[in-house]
């Protein structure tokens, strides 16, 4: 075999492990459920409504949306400080553990253990508005 076959043999094996790679970082967000987000979501609302008086802030149009932004919500001085922008990453890993997210926050709930139902309530609040 030719010297050039092999080099461009090569490339194009790293090319589709490349994209191979790419496929399985974005599977879990094309996996997600947002129905069974939805199913799920009873939970939070224990906490989290539209109500002036909620224990939490609302959720409602939560992605994409600063940390510590609704002016009608007094936050954690820890959630004012983590800066965050809700996105599929940050919020993933806050419902997972919202301690090691942002240490100091006020938020009574350990977390949801189920990464599966981590992603599908991520899902569920991307288009919740």
């Amino acid at each position: 075999m030719s010297r050039h076959r092999t080099t461009t043999n090569a490339r194009l094996l790293a090319l589709a492990g490349a994209v191979f790679a790419a496929a399985l970082a974005l599977a879990p967000a094309a996996a997600a459920d947002a129905g069974h987000g939805k199913a799920l979501y009873p939970t939070c609302v224990a906490c989290h409504t539209e109500k002036p008086d909620a224990i939490g802030p609302s959720l409602k149009g939560v992605f994409g949306r600063k940390s510590a932004a609704l002016e009608d919500y007094r936050y954690s001085n820890a959630m004012r400080r983590a800066n965050l922008t809700w996105d599929e990453t940050s919020l993933r890993d806050y419902i997972v553990d919202p301690q090691a997210r942002v240490k100091g926050n006020r938020m009574p709930f350990a977390g949801v253990r189920s990464p599966n139902d981590a992603d599908d309530l991520v899902a569920f609040l991307r288009d919740y508005k």
